[in-house]
């Protein structure tokens, strides 16, 4: 959906999109250790021809706010871009996010002014329809969404409703419910292989040593 989105806006074509799993200290309750949600990515993206997953986020000491990680591919696609490629035009960085996500911007001191600034005015936001939603209301209602709507935002509509994410999988998995055809089978196999989401404790964090990894 995202990249037929941008591809039919007539403004962006589409190059790539990168998985970025959040930082283990991020202390999400039930977060799974970033050595695993890494894997699950890769694995959920191994026959994707244009997703791929990159683990800086994950591999930093502490947290990482969502600007930062913007700005980490900035640097890693635009400005250490190899030699030979330095007259091509510069590549967009934008975030993909629900509207739940992008609702939150909204919620009193949970997101700085400077950090939405430049999320939104600096690089941009796609942002999925979700049923829960009133998504076009709240760009409406929002001051940065609002100013940088026609330059820096794209909505992206859902003509085939799907409400699965990330939050139901994990209860299922907690409540001993079959998620066949929810996820990608190796994922699934993983996910019971390492006993993942059995419980509502917050994970302890492993060490993360993984190979051939992106900046």
């Amino acid at each position: 959906m995202a990249m037929d989105r941008m591809n039919d806006s007539h403004r962006y074509y589409c190059i790539g999109g990168y998985f970025s799993p959040t930082n283990d200290a991020y202390g999400k309750v039930g977060l799974a250790p970033g050595k695993h949600r890494v894997e699950m990515c890769r694995l959920a993206m191994k026959d994707s021809t244009w997703i791929m997953v990159d683990p800086w986020e994950v591999l930093q000491p502490s947290w990482v706010r969502t600007s930062i990680v913007l700005d980490h591919f900035d640097y890693f696609l635009n400005k250490n871009r190899p030699a030979e490629l330095a007259s091509y035009p510069k590549i967009r960085i934008m975030l993909l996010a629900g509207g739940d996500l992008i609702e939150s911007f909204g919620t009193p001191n949970l997101w700085s002014s400077e950090d939405l600034e430049k999320i939104v005015g600096t690089y941009g936001c796609m942002i999925v329809e979700r049923t829960c939603v009133d998504v076009k209301a709240f760009l409406l209602s929002h001051d940065i969404l609002y100013k940088n709507k026609v330059l820096s935002t794209l909505l992206i509509l859902q003509y085939i409703y799907n409400d699965i994410n990330s939050t139901k999988i994990r209860l299922f998995i907690k409540r001993g419910m079959s998620i066949k055809y929810l996820l990608p089978d190796s994922v699934i196999s993983y996910i019971m292989e390492h006993n993942l989401y059995q419980n509502s404790g917050t994970s302890t964090a492993l060490p993360l040593t993984i190979k051939d990894a992106n900046p």
